[in-house]
């Protein structure tokens, strides 16, 4: 009875919990030192700036560009999908210079999470922490049924789902059980638990090698292709502007993992510099490289006979007669799926071992092995999750989930980057700022619902596209910023522009996703925030009421003893 009236109780003060806790801050300081220190031991830091370089570049050019660049080519965007790369990596370089500085203001592990927390409040913080979670588990599920694919045509095997398990009895796309990918998982997860530098270590042979066979597939696309391929048989780009800029929402998918580097933040020896240099720097040689290899793709090919699964290597196989680079390319595919899935695997154990720490899931996942320095708990529980869905799940039903959750928490990160440098952090909720990001997002919106209306809405695109930069340069003129922090910290150049273009883009790449994936949205944001009323709120609240109660108990022990 007494817990059913505690619970009851709990029900009864949940509006006035929410209201308590719903939007409160933390300061950075807080988040460096009373929360981390939540976790027991620290997490060791033994990482340079080259690790974190390597760290982006391997966590980005996994499956990314093998699994998504054929597709985009033959059906969306034709051999102008490097157009598509350059588009999203300019949207991906600028969010990362958002997350950069975050990074560098507030260097712990939590990522996205711990940015909106300390700007927008506790639910927002989980709300975009807990999408990035979803979206972590799901991509790293396809990236391993990817691998199988990879590993099978690497041994000859030209058949889709020779290696998988077929079941009669369950619903079709869930029953081609793939056992290589969870043995994957599986083995990546018990890495993990070891160590982090030693992580990053193979990572870093992993990538090197990855780099060397990128390097063989441009070289040979580039001397067995002609580049006829590239205006036959529909021009450079047959499906026009607006297929380029479909394909850049697509293509975007190889670019998720960028932020994975920013989750190191505690591992690594000397963040302020590290950090904007792993990241910014990663992105941008990833973006040159993904360009060079969809030109050395539809040089090969005419766009229309690229197949769907395993491009490079069917490419190299017909078109040049080589059978042996169609089994080096599946070779060095599943190389970069393991450097990829490593990186990912790393980056979404250090997200919920921070949101655990803050309470919103059960404490136990934020525990830091003393001995290892690595998140085990988490990283066990999240190795689990994603290997029960690559069993089962087939990619083209997580690839319509995909994109959503990151494109939001990067839209978020960009509205808090500009809402931290011009609301003095403590002060009132400034309106002119919040009227601001409401103003940039509708013109956004605007913007790209517009381009999805066919016919006469050029004029719409025009007005929402001049509008939006309009709102800017008054924001601009009229704002003071806040103080941006020690001036020797890394800050983003010519703020507010680069954050209000990364609002912009991402809005602009969000509204190109299919139905489906809003519909999966709505679902998960449903269960976030009925999990957050039901669990995380009152968690946090009792956590806080027995600290100010041992607290109060502290002082008034001292005041008897002295």
């Amino acid at each position: 009875p007494m817990a059913l009236r505690d619970v009851l109780l709990s029900v009864a003060q949940t509006p006035h919990r929410l209201r308590r806790r719903a939007l409160v801050t933390w300061t950075p300081a807080q988040e460096l030192n009373e929360v981390r220190d939540r976790s027991g031991a620290r997490m060791a830091r033994r990482l340079e700036w080259y690790d974190l370089v390597g760290l982006g570049v391997g966590g980005m050019l996994g499956a990314g560009v093998f699994v998504t660049t054929g597709r985009v080519a033959r059906d969306t965007a034709g051999p102008a999908v490097f157009a598509s790369y350059v588009v999203a990596g300019v949207s991906a370089l600028l969010s990362s210079f958002c997350y950069a500085e975050f990074a560098v203001r507030v260097p712990v592990a939590g990522g996205a999470f711990s940015y909106l927390r300390v700007t927008f409040g506790e639910f927002v913080g989980f709300f975009g922490g807990a999408n990035i979670l979803m979206e972590y588990v799901l991509s790293n599920a396809a990236v391993a049924r990817s691998f199988t694919d990879y590993l099978a045509s690497t041994c000859g095997v030209t058949e889709p789902n020779a290696w998988r398990v077929e079941v009669e009895a369950i619903a079709k796309g869930y029953n081609a059980l793939d056992f290589p990918a969870v043995a994957l998982i599986l083995l990546l997860t018990a890495c993990l638990c070891y160590s982090t530098k030693e992580s990053s270590t193979l990572n870093m042979v992993l990538t090197a090698f990855h780099l060397l066979f990128f390097a063989f597939i441009i070289v040979a696309g580039f001397w067995n292709g002609s580049a006829r391929n590239m205006v036959t048989p529909g021009g450079l780009a047959p499906y026009g502007v607006r297929g380029v800029l479909d394909g850049a929402a697509v293509v975007y998918f190889s670019y998720i993992g960028y932020d994975s580097a920013s989750t190191m933040a505690e591992e690594i020896r000397d963040p302020a510099r590290a950090l904007p240099v792993g990241i910014a720097g990663s992105v941008l040689i990833v973006s040159a490289l993904y360009c060079l290899m969809s030109v050395a793709l539809c040089v090969m090919l005419p766009y229309t006979e690229i197949t769907e699964s395993a491009p490079f290597s069917s490419a190299f196989r017909d078109k040049a007669g080589w059978r042996w680079a169609s089994n080096v390319v599946g070779a060095g595919a599943s190389i970069g799926i393991v450097a990829s899935l490593l990186v990912a695997m790393l980056g979404q154990a250090r997200y919920l071992c921070v949101i655990a720490r803050a309470r919103l899931v059960p404490a136990w996942l934020a525990k830091v092995h003393p001995s290892t320095g690595t998140p085990m708990n988490a990283t066990i529980f999240l190795g689990l999750c994603t290997a029960s869905i690559a069993l089962f799940t087939e990619l083209q039903i997580v690839f319509e989930m995909i994109s959503i959750g990151t494109l939001l928490a990067f839209y978020l990160v960009a509205n808090a980057l500009i809402y931290h440098r011009y609301a003095k952090v403590g002060a009132t909720r400034p309106l002119h700022v919040l009227l601001f990001l409401l103003l940039l997002t509708l013109s956004s919106v605007g913007f790209s619902l517009s381009r999805r209306i066919d016919g006469k809405w050029r004029w719409g695109m025009a007005l929402f596209g001049a509008m939006s930069v309009a709102v800017v340069a008054i924001f601009h003129c009229t704002a003071q910023q806040g103080a941006a922090g020690p001036p020797s910290e890394w800050t983003v150049p010519l703020m507010p522009w680069p954050a209000a273009a990364s609002v912009f883009l991402n809005v602009f790449l969000m509204t190109t996703l299919k139905m489906r994936s809003f519909q999966r949205f709505g679902i998960w944001s449903l269960v976030i925030t009925i999990f957050y009323v039901c669990y995380g709120v009152h968690s946090t609240y009792t956590a806080e009421e027995n600290e100010i109660v041992n607290a109060m108990i502290h002082d008034a022990n001292a005041d008897i003893l002295s």
